[in-house]
């Protein structure tokens, strides 16, 4: 089962309705009504849009607005409607809409905490609001809803987890917004689109995403009935990101990405700087497909009059006044807001350069503490390296043997492509920015470096194309180098079991001599904890009773999920205690975690 790029988004709690009034015997014919559904027209004029059930049947879809937010926007002309299965596969085939959008309100008096700066230089920070001191019945109702539902699909696993367990999470993030955890809500969404682009092999789908998302909701609603004062108020979230008044702006461009998410929105998104170094984003994403990824760099930013477009602000400035930024750097767009073009700045020259100025083993700490995750690198380009996703450049930076890997796999946009021809430029000194990717090894998701001839210039490289013309000469193409030697713990015994129980479910953990003696040999390494919770994980999922005829009885779902949340927990944070050490950036906080 896909999502269709070209329908427009629905609201969960439509898509858990429809799906719910199916009949039983309709509801075992719902994946395959999605996919024949899948393969029909799909006409879009104005706000609706129109599939061909059949030559002589229409289904179509209302969306002012751009999102379907009842289930009377969706109609159906067959006999059976509207109890048909028609309706449900459409909600079901759709993007998941967003139905609490990040909105930028207008400006209110900034308070000083509100204009105050981090330290790292970052964002004005909102007012903060009065801690709760304990959940309310509805939520705790509403978390457990949550918790049980994700719990069902990770049994199932992403293989399993067809439609009616989808619509069941997704019926649980509704319920979950209406009490107020718009973060268990949100994260539950996040399952399901991962889930959806996992079904349908969308070259967008990483399970490492799915595996964080699926972590992510469990936890929650796991640690909220026992949270209390600025603990329970992380648990529940913010509705929306607040955006607070910050006066006149002047901002240089830095780079522009494309954005494709497997929820079926796509954009760009331009990285620009002030003069202190401090980073905001302009961002252009809405329903759409790689298409409107690859378009959205030729749109006009949506701030004041300026007709920059994405392109040109990446290499350009812009002058702001009347400015509203959200606690993680997002510019708004309100009607006070007033922009125009304004000169940039080369990487090499201020203020740009003192993004490089900052230690590798800062930017990294700073990024795994929650930050904006960019890196700004000065590399020396080695060759490629081979990994089980494909090749990836080899760069020296600092003194470390980085990994420089395509931040996209999605053909229609130009990273694996650029990546290849950059491999011919072996030898070159170029200046950098990645995304940190995390990981035992230096590993970062390249976006933007200098021009390999022409150093004065840059390329964004989700959106523009290198040519091989533009390789320095002579360029000779070097194979792949033999990876660094690296004296890695096994943590991928643990890790590998986690991420297998999120695509097969439980019945993949289940299997007799899965991984048996896998626990002694992390705890004969030292990881006595890892070993621990793989031999708990194997064994709630190998834990099924039968009744006296020999019956198996309902499996303990609670249980397995509890266990794997465990166990992926304890991965997470100690990659990010390895991943830290790799950088440079720290390696205190390993030993504590074994």
């Amino acid at each position: 089962m896909s999502t269709s790029p070209d329908l427009p988004p629905v609201a969960p709690s439509v898509t858990a309705e429809l799906v719910e009034a199916l009949s039983p015997r309709l509801r075992k014919r719902l994946d395959a009504g999605i996919a024949k559904l899948a393969a029909r027209p799909v006409v879009r004029e104005g706000d609706t849009v129109r599939i061909a059930v059949d030559d002589d049947t229409d289904l179509e879809l209302h969306a002012p607005g751009g999102a379907v937010t009842g289930a009377d926007a969706i109609r159906c002309g067959c006999l059976l409607a509207p109890d048909c299965l028609h309706r449900a596969a459409a909600a079901s085939a759709a993007p998941v809409a967003d139905v609490t959008p990040d909105t930028a309100p207008a400006p209110s008096a900034p308070s000083p905490k509100a204009r105050a700066r981090t330290e790292e230089g970052s964002q004005p920070r909102p007012d903060p609001e009065p801690e709760p001191e304990s959940a309310a019945p509805a939520q705790l109702a509403a978390a457990r809803a949550v918790y049980d539902a994700a719990a069902a699909v990770l049994e199932a696993g992403a293989d399993g987890s067809g439609a009616v367990l989808q619509a069941e999470l997704l019926r649980a993030a509704h319920t979950a917004r209406l009490a107020g955890l718009p973060r268990a809500a949100a994260s539950a969404v996040s399952v399901v689109t991962g889930i959806r682009a996992a079904r349908s092999a969308d070259p967008a789908y990483r399970r490492p995403d799915l595996v964080d998302a699926l972590r992510t909701v469990l936890g929650v609603a796991h640690r909220l009935p026992f949270a209390s004062g600025p603990d329970l108020a992380g648990l529940r979230g913010a509705v929306r990101q607040p955006y607070v008044p910050d006066g006149s702006l002047r901002l240089y461009g830095v780079c522009s990405e494309p954005v494709l998410t497997a929820t079926g929105y796509a954009g760009a998104v331009t990285w620009t700087a002030d003069a202190e170094g401090r980073l905001y984003t302009v961002s252009d994403v809405a329903p759409g497909g790689p298409s409107r990824a690859t378009g959205a760099a030729d749109r006009a930013v949506r701030i004041g009059d300026t007709a920059l477009i994405h392109r040109e602000l990446s290499r350009a400035g812009l002058a702001v006044s009347g400015a509203t930024v959200s606690p993680t750097g997002r510019l708004g767009a309100g009607a006070g807001v007033r922009a125009v073009r304004a000169s940039g700045a080369a990487w090499t020259a201020e203020p740009l350069d003192r993004l490089w100025a900052v230690p590798v083993g800062e930017q990294v700490a700073r990024a795994l503490s929650g930050g904006h995750g960019l890196l700004f690198l000065d590399v020396a380009l080695v060759g490629t390296v081979r990994e089980a996703a494909g090749d990836c450049l080899l760069a020296e930076c600092d003194g470390l043997a980085v990994r420089l890997a395509t931040a996209h796999e999605d053909p229609a946009l130009p990273y694996r492509d650029n990546l290849r021809l950059l491999a011919g430029a072996r030898g070159s000194r170029l200046r950098i920015v990645a995304r940190l990717a995390s990981g035992p090894l230096p590993r970062a998701l390249l976006l933007a470096a200098e021009h390999p001839a022409r150093p004065e210039a840059r390329v964004d490289l989700g959106l523009d194309r290198l040519q091989h013309a533009d390789l320095p000469t002579p360029a000779t193409a070097p194979g792949p180098v033999p990876a660094p030697v690296v004296d890695e713990a096994p943590l991928h015994l643990l890790r590998r079991r986690v991420h297998q129980a999120v695509s097969g479910g439980r019945r993949v953990l289940a299997f007799p001599g899965s991984g048996a003696g896998d626990g002694g040999r992390l705890r004969r390494v030292g990881l006595a904890t890892a070993g621990d919770l793989l031999d708990d994980l194997r064994a709630a999922a190998a834990d099924r009773s039968r009744d006296a005829f020999g019956r198996l009885l309902p499996a303990d779902t609670d249980r397995f999920a509890r266990s794997w949340l465990a166990a992926a927990v304890y991965t997470a944070e100690v990659e990010r205690a390895l991943c830290a050490a790799a950088w440079g950036a720290g390696t205190e906080a390993v030993p504590a975690l074994l």
